[in-house]
């Protein structure tokens, strides 16, 4: 076993134990889209499954969501080599996408909904409660930054999550670990990584621009990524202005209570 192999599975193991993401008996749906991060993910919980004498359970799917030249074969066949089941759902969904978004739009959020409902459907029709995706640190603090910055929103991306139909939870086990160290790993390991090709050419251009920010600030202060992480599990409402937390109009009447009480 790597060294970077150990570093990953640290960091995903102490996820799974931080937010108690998998339960003994659980049958993980692995979200696999062909790229480093879901293909690292669903390898290295089938590596967890090994080592805990098969608790739970891990199975594959991917969406070819009908990319000119997307070709499956590889990670099938890769499947098939490290024992891990897993299905190919086929779905009309770029063409979806082409026909409804404007030129020189992204591509990402419409194509990425209309992926979540083939996923969840699947999940429902084959009994998957738990559903993994293969979202990392860098994903978390990038979300988070463009919220902050473009939508006026202090959110990013949970650990785990009820879905809106309360039929499944979706989990993130890689929430600490690093897309360089996941990198790196895809490219040690030889993995069978598949090119986005046009899907590549409409991918959120913010998105880039705030990975490139944040890349900047952390070659003056290494710390900022992690320091990023942490302020999303360190909330102070209080120190905030949302009205949900605090009824700053009566905030007054709090001080008479406590000036009384005395």
């Amino acid at each position: 076993m790597s060294m970077l192999q150990k570093k990953l599975l640290h960091y995903i193991g102490r996820a799974i134990a931080d937010f108690n993401m998998i339960q003994t008996g659980d049958r993980v749906l692995v979200c696999v889209s062909g790229g480093k991060d879901s293909v690292v993910l669903a390898q290295l919980l089938k590596c967890l499954e090994m080592r805990t004498h098969k608790k739970f359970e891990v199975f594959a799917l991917m969406v070819d969501v009908g990319i000119p030249d997307w070709n499956s074969e590889p990670c099938c066949d890769w499947f098939k080599e490290h024992q891990i089941p897993f299905a190919v759902v086929r779905q009309d969904i770029f063409q979806i996408v082409q026909s409804k978004i404007k030129p020189g739009k992204s591509y990402c959020p419409l194509c990425a909904r209309l992926r979540r409902g083939v996923i969840y459907r699947y999940a429902r029709e084959h009994g998957f409660k738990k559903i993994a995706l293969g979202h990392h640190r860098d994903d978390l603090i990038e979300t988070l930054l463009m919220s902050i910055l473009y939508s006026g929103a202090i959110r990013s991306m949970p650990p785990k999550l009820l879905t809106d139909d309360k039929r499944h939870v979706v989990i993130r086990p890689m929430v600490y670990c690093q897309e360089k160290d996941i990198q790196a790993y895809a490219n040690e390991q030889g993995l069978p990584l598949m090119s986005k090709g046009l899907c590549q050419e409409k991918e959120n251009t913010t998105r880039r621009a705030i990975k490139k920010l944040i890349c900047e600030l952390a070659k003056k202060n290494t710390k900022i990524p992690s320091n990023m992480l942490n302020a999303v599990q360190n909330l102070n409402p209080s120190q905030l202005m949302d009205q949900q937390f605090w009824d700053f109009r009566h905030l007054e009447n709090l001080l008479d209570l406590e000036l009384t009480s005395k």
